[in-house]
């Protein structure tokens, strides 16, 4: 049986060789990468939502160099910590899996029994994390509407993705936990100093979410230093200032040759406390 259910009626879904299938005949394609489509179109905002492919091919050849591997090393450490032997995975707002499989790969290789899936809003992206990673299932799907169950999650993963709180609420059982990454103060200041003539650090604050209790906030800190003018492009293309830099900005960026930068995240664990005696 899949971690997913019908969009429609909200029936679980059955994984065939060729399309999803719900008990009232609701049937979803599996494309040939591995991806399924899980997002109705009056939910759509846009012909083609999320990350185009562009952003997705700098996405996936940035982070296959290593240069994020300090947050997915905390991730898995904090994953293996804190789920079951045969714990239900979801990646919401997955990329292109990156973190979803790495997470998945640890729990494997630890001997447990994970169910994981991924969902994106970016059918561009998914192409690339259903052939990253086939023992995974992954849906083109919103975070605000997922896919999924009631209290069917024992962990919750959201890397710089939206933040929709109800529906982590509904799909965490109760105890199951949560991973929210966002940037540290200082993350990638070296890019943002090449970019603005006057960057500023990163807001950190700790915010108390009703239904859930702060574990911990866990911060990881290093340096990636980036070895080609390819390599700064597509840092620069997977990020939110790709859009919103000034032309002389991104001039200045594409000037350089090589790049050290500092990152920094801060993840923070949360525990769903509705539902527990």
């Amino acid at each position: 049986m899949s971690l997913f259910c019908c969009p429609v009626c909200g029936e679980p879904l059955e994984r065939g060789l060729r399309a999803y299938l719900c008990p009232r005949g609701h049937s979803y394609d599996i494309a040939r990468e591995g991806y399924t489509y899980l997002l109705p179109p009056n939910r759509k905002h846009s012909a083609d939502p999320g990350d185009d492919k562009g952003m997705a091919a700098a996405r996936r050849a940035f982070l296959s160099k290593g240069y994020y591997r300090p947050l997915l090393e905390a991730l898995q450490g904090l994953a293996l910590d804190r789920t079951c032997p045969a714990p239900a995975v979801l990646d919401a707002g997955c990329g292109e899996g990156y973190y979803t499989s790495g997470v998945f790969r640890a729990l494997l290789e630890a001997g447990r029994e994970p169910r994981a899936a991924g969902i994106d809003i970016s059918k561009a992206i998914l192409r690339a994390a259903a052939k990253r990673e086939k023992g995974v299932e992954f849906a083109v799907a919103s975070s605000y509407r997922l896919p999924l169950g009631d209290g069917s999650l024992d962990l919750l993963l959201d890397c710089f993705s939206p933040l929709a709180l109800e529906e982590f609420r509904r799909v965490l059982r109760p105890g199951g936990r949560f991973f929210y990454v966002v940037p540290g103060p200082d993350h990638l200041w070296e890019l943002k100093q090449a970019l603005y003539d006057r960057p500023y650090p990163n807001e950190e604050k700790e915010t108390p979410y009703p239904g859930f209790a702060y574990e911990t906030i866990l911060p990881v800190e290093g340096r990636a230093a980036l070895e080609s003018p390819e390599d700064i492009r597509n840092l620069f293309q997977m990020t939110p200032y790709y859009w919103k830099t000034p032309k002389s900005g991104s001039e200045r960026l594409a000037a350089l040759e090589t790049l050290s930068v500092r990152i920094s995240f801060r993840i923070h664990v949360f525990q769903k406390t509705e539902g527990l005696l």
